[in-house]
């Protein structure tokens, strides 16, 4: 009998039913009034997540277009920006600067590591005459699992660079792990629907400061596609300026809704939870995990190292095979090196326990021994600690 795959990989993510359910209904116009209420409710769900007073824009595109709007929307040609790189994607934000030809410098630490606020707040000291226009952040580094401080980041760009645009990916964080946008005083932060937002992949988001609108003002080029001006008038008629993904807005009105009743303090913990069980699971089957300490490790994805002796490749064919369990390879350099598994979005204790026990099933069937019922104990003495916190 096959069996119905389980993604427990950093994005696309399980669907909701109700989700899946209004993804399945008839085709309905994009300038319809019934699709305005859809859009009337959307907005102000997504400045809740956001943690805005202003507007989020919705762009009919993956997470990296909303990447290159940030920048094509308040940078011009020839201005210097510093991009914080420690992974794939964070690397992504310079990629996309040179092609908007933008003077960059990046400030690198190995994959797996973080960036700690000394560490910058040293490098910025020591480059106190240069006018940054933009700093450039990454929440959570998919590619690694690594967890930046973004938080405490933007404070010390605050101190020495108060006018810089502060730009975030917060692609895998936003609705995994705390953020607000207008308490951090971050200008713009941008996310993607195949994540912590329980969508397909198709739509991305981008909330901005009052700072980063006043800078759009004065962009020169600011593209036509991902034009702020143009949503920002859009959005006050409660529609898009170019055809919308509809079906995926619909599934996103239910999805906002089921996280609103979810509450966003119980939506961190839940991803803290899945977090904490997998490493812990992890451990206590003798893998060593990829980032070391547990406080900048994702609550989206956890990275890890395979045993000696086996392979990426066989083991993540043994749980597709076997369990049909689909688990991520690294990327890039990590490419066969690691392994992630994704625990975001419409995951629970159920999926991560599920995913341990049959990540230590496939291990023993290749060789690797690991004691019975190691990594589910581990990490059921994490839900049993929480479950005593919270009596």
């Amino acid at each position: 009998m096959k069996k119905a795959e389980l993604l427990m990989i950093p994005g696309p993510t399980p669907l909701p039913e109700a989700v899946r359910t209004v993804m399945s209904s008839p085709a309905v116009g994009h300038r319809s009034a019934e699709f305005k209420d859809v859009l009337k409710r959307v907005f102000p769900n997504l400045r809740w997540l956001f943690q805005s007073k202003n507007q989020v824009f919705l762009y009919t595109a993956s997470g990296t277009g909303a990447m290159e709007a940030a920048m094509s929307n308040t940078l011009n040609v020839g201005e210097r920006i510093l991009v914080l790189v420690n992974g794939v994607f964070s690397q992504r934000w310079a990629e996309i600067a040179k092609t908007l030809g933008l003077n960059i410098e990046t400030l690198d630490v190995p994959a797996g590591e973080f960036h700690t606020p000394e560490m910058l707040r040293e490098y910025l000291e020591a480059n106190q005459g240069t006018d940054y226009k933009a700093i450039l952040l990454t929440h959570s580094e998919t590619s690694t699992g690594v967890l930046n401080p973004i938080k405490e980041l933007t404070a010390v760009i605050r101190q020495s660079h108060p006018d810089a645009l502060v730009i975030a990916d917060t692609i895998t964080s936003l609705g995994a792990a705390e953020f607000a946008l207008d308490n951090w005083d971050i200008d713009i932060a941008v996310s993607g629907s195949q994540k912590g937002f329980m969508l397909p992949p198709g739509l991305s988001f981008l909330g901005l400061s009052d700072r980063a609108w006043k800078a759009h003002q004065t962009c020169k080029n600011p593209g036509y596609y991902f034009n702020f001006t143009r949503y920002q008038k859009a959005q006050l008629e409660n529609t898009t300026p170019y055809t919308p993904a509809t079906h995926l807005i619909l599934g996103l009105d239910i999805a906002l809704t089921l996280m609103m009743e979810e509450g966003l303090e119980n939506i961190v913990a839940r991803h803290a939870q899945n977090q904490a069980m997998t490493r812990a699971g992890l451990k206590a089957m003798g893998l060593e995990l990829f980032v070391k300490e547990d406080a900048y490790a994702s609550p989206s994805v956890t990275s890890f190292l395979p045993p000696d002796g086996l392979t990426v490749d066989a083991v993540r064919a043994g749980l597709k095979k076997r369990f049909g369990i689909i688990i991520a390879d690294g990327q890039k350099d990590l490419k066969g090196k690691i392994m992630r598994i994704g625990h975001l979005g419409h995951i629970s204790e159920r999926e991560v326990l599920a995913t341990l026990a049959a990540l230590e099933a496939v291990l023993n069937e290749l060789g690797h021994s690991v004691p019975a019922g190691a990594g589910i104990s581990a990490a059921m003495s994490v839900t049993r600690k929480a479950v005593a916190t919270h009596a």
